[in-house]
């Protein structure tokens, strides 16, 4: 008998270290932020995403059944917040869990609905949301705590080359004149020094209504006239009128840089950013036409 009950507390014990050690299940609503997530919690998480298409456009997007089940069966969840991923808050809210946690990185980011949605691509943001995931996995799984805090410290460090390659355009362009067909790179633009002009234009386009007849028209003369060094659009959400912008900048010369809602296959975040702004610096050193 006292051997049976020995054995019993030993399988006890070893169900319970093997609970004690599965990973911690993530779904985040845009990739970029379930690969963040992957860097900072390593072996010791299994992370979704549900937008992950380059292909495809983000404020089109319907989710599937699968993306509820994936979120009742999460411990941790990431959202773009600012109604920009309204459909994960919703089925947050249908699945509820007391054991789950929420991160919203625009609460994180100090940012409010009307505020540009597109703050994954503002370091700060993204800085926030690695310290807030590393404390949360911490305190989910504190038997790792110190590798969460190790992941941390390596993914701060690789942010450094970007915020260089940031500094060097920031001394380079600062006060540039720029456009863009939407305000997806809006915080880069921002960050380096940028002049962006046209921006009621690009709010239209983002929110999928008509530009004014006046917006249309100071977006077409400043590319004819050669007031901007460049034009950004969103390869990922393209309309008739942002086309038609990109057709008159190139046929007056001006470089058109293309920039993604979402992470592309076989990058990681810093390689993602480092590319975009590698692309956005030989577009400013072409000569002028």
């Amino acid at each position: 008998m006292r051997g049976f009950l020995a054995g019993i507390l030993t399988s006890l014990a070893a169900a319970t270290t093997a609970a004690w050690a599965d990973p911690v299940r993530i779904v985040a609503a845009e990739n970029f932020y379930g690969d963040i997530a992957r860097q900072i919690g390593g072996r010791d998480v299994i992370v979704s995403s549900v937008l992950s298409n380059p292909d495809q456009d983000p404020h089109l997007f319907e989710a599937s059944p699968s993306v509820g089940r994936s979120i009742a069966a999460a411990q941790i969840v990431i959202l773009n917040g600012i109604d920009y991923d309204p459909w994960m808050e919703k089925m947050v809210a249908a699945a509820r869990s007391a054991n789950r946690k929420t991160i919203v990185v625009a609460e994180l980011a100090g940012r409010k609905t009307g505020d540009n949605p597109h703050i994954w691509y503002d370091l700060a943001a993204v800085g926030a949301l690695a310290e807030e995931l590393t404390a949360t996995l911490s305190a989910a799984d504190p038997a790792h705590k110190s590798d969460y805090e190790r992941r941390l410290a390596v993914f701060e460090a690789s942010l450094q080359p970007i915020r260089a390659k940031m500094e060097t355009l920031r001394q380079q362009a600062a006060g540039a004149p720029v456009t863009a067909t939407e305000p997806v790179f809006g915080y880069m633009l921002d960050a380096v020094g940028m002049k962006v002009k046209n921006q009621s234009f690009q709010v239209a386009v983002m929110n999928n209504t008509e530009p004014t007849a006046s917006d249309i028209a100071r977006f077409e003369d400043d590319l004819r006239a050669h007031r901007v060094k460049l034009l950004i659009y969103n390869s990922q959400a393209t309309d008739v009128i942002a086309d038609r912008m990109q057709k008159i900048a190139r046929t007056a010369g001006i470089p058109v840089v293309a920039v993604t809602e979402t992470e592309p296959a076989g990058k990681d975040y810093q390689a993602w950013i480092a590319g975009e702004l590698d692309e956005l610096n030989r577009a400013l050193l072409k000569p002028s036409p």
